[in-house]
């Protein structure tokens, strides 16, 4: 398993990025995206770096 990205927090513990013994990305880098035209809440954001991994 590659290193955290100490810049990246993540709390999605099924993603394949996810560094399973720190709340860490494994990624270089991040892309955040969005599902709605004009976001105006954080949940409105996305990040599509995601991959399930199961």
């Amino acid at each position: 398993m590659k290193e955290k990205n100490p810049s990246i927090m993540c709390s999605i513990y099924n993603c394949a990025y996810h560094a399973q013994n720190d709340e860490y990305c494994t990624l270089e880098r991040i892309k955040v995206g969005t599902h709605e035209a004009n976001p105006t809440k954080k949940e409105c954001t996305d990040c599509e770096s995601f991959v399930n991994k199961a």
